[in-house]
């Protein structure tokens, strides 16, 4: 089988033997809190066009217009993500999460706003803010080109579903890097017990950060093995582009929950994502956009937004919650499955060479397992 097709002996992180903690859901991805679905666009064409489109809806397509408390936090800022002023200013989310590549912010931005307009015709008729975010893959891919076009956000957020969801060089991951590897997409998840309720926590990422000799596989730093004895170079670029440094490139990570929290709580989730990238290695470079969303799909008649009445009425809200100091159990399992989703990306994403020749190897998958092996893991 080509190298730039999956296949090779990819598969997720446990099923290549890593050991990792804590109890995953029944697919082991975000798409275990009831409701969320996630859509792919691949776009592989030619010799320079690897690149795509992510959708999650946070309660599915029939369930878009409908908010969810939501919070975000930005642990280095050298990206983009669209509407983070609103989910600021008023705690909610009610639009799909769309992840692509750098230069196709505009297009995929474009893209949401006809498709909700189409579909869902009572939605903010007069206004939308589309939450559209993304990662730089122009090491493999012609980020200047037109591939990316408004359609392919509607198409991939059309193709979104529960169940089982493909990692690895797929939608707006597909040409992306991890720890001088291919990266791309992955995701995790983690049941949470509460009292008598069971809770999930999922995490989906788009991964392309992080400097080869920083690389941690469950505790073990495998990445210095890797490397060898010499620093890597910056990646050089073809026709005088200024070459990339290492840990250069940004990730993308969406956090979804069933538990019902407040917005601020939900921001709290958002934050604790840097200590799950922090277990696979990463000391955060100043050239990587690192964005993080987290949402609560729980108390659905709550966050309605709606415009005020001339009726002289005064309604109110009310929201559940679970208390603050009840939160740690719901921190531990975002850390837990972020640090999976990004190995899933590392060991699901097969070799790709794309735009002027550019090459990526996958993480050598038994090369790990010996070092693993080696540090008693």
């Amino acid at each position: 089988m080509n190298a730039d097709h999956r296949g090779g002996g990819r598969m997720r992180a446990r099923e290549a033997g890593i050991p990792l903690p804590g109890e995953p859901g029944q697919w082991n991805a975000i798409t275990d809190v009831p409701g969320v679905e996630v859509g792919y666009v691949t776009l592989v064409e030619g010799d320079d066009v690897r690149t795509g489109v992510t959708a999650l809806l946070p309660r599915g397509r029939d369930g878009v217009g409908t908010p969810c408390a939501a919070g975000w936090h930005s642990f280095n800022g050298n990206g983009e993500m669209t509407g983070t002023a609103w989910i600021e200013e008023s705690g909610s989310l009610a639009v799909p999460v769309v992840i692509t590549n750098t230069y196709a912010v505009g297009p995929v931005h474009r893209g949401v706003v006809e498709w909700v307009r189409a579909n869902c015709g009572g939605m903010a008729p007069e206004w939308l803010l589309p939450v559209v975010t993304e990662t730089w893959d122009g090491h493999l891919n012609d980020i200047h080109g037109a591939a990316v076009r408004p359609g392919h956000a509607a198409e991939a957020i059309g193709a979104a579903a529960s169940g089982p969801v493909e990692e690895g060089c797929v939608g707006g991951g597909t040409g992306m890097r991890c720890y001088g590897y291919k990266g791309g997409s992955g995701t995790a998840s983690r049941m949470v017990r509460y009292g008598e309720d069971r809770y999930t926590v999922g995490a989906f990422v788009q991964a392309n950060f992080g400097a080869r000799r920083e690389l941690v596989v469950a505790g073990v730093p495998v990445g210095r093995e890797l490397s060898g004895p010499v620093a890597e170079p910056p990646v050089a670029e073809p026709g005088g582009e200024r070459p990339v440094p290492p840990g250069a490139g940004s990730v993308i990570v969406v956090v979804a929950t069933d538990a019902p929290l407040l917005p601020g709580q939900c921001k709290a989730l958002a934050r604790r994502v840097t200590l799950g990238l922090a277990r696979t290695g990463t000391t955060g470079s100043h050239f990587s956009g690192d964005l993080f969303l987290a949402f609560s799909t729980a108390n659905p008649s709550a966050l309605t937004s709606t415009f005020p009445e001339n009726d002289g009425s005064a309604p109110y809200e009310t929201m559940r919650f679970v208390p603050w100091g009840r939160m740690d159990p719901f921190y531990e399992a975002v850390v837990e499955s972020v640090e999976e989703a990004v190995l899933n990306v590392l060991t699901g994403a097969h070799a790709m060479t794309g735009r002027a020749g550019h090459h990526v190897p996958a993480l050598p998958l038994d090369r790990t397992a010996e070092l693993l092996a080696a540090h008693g893991r």
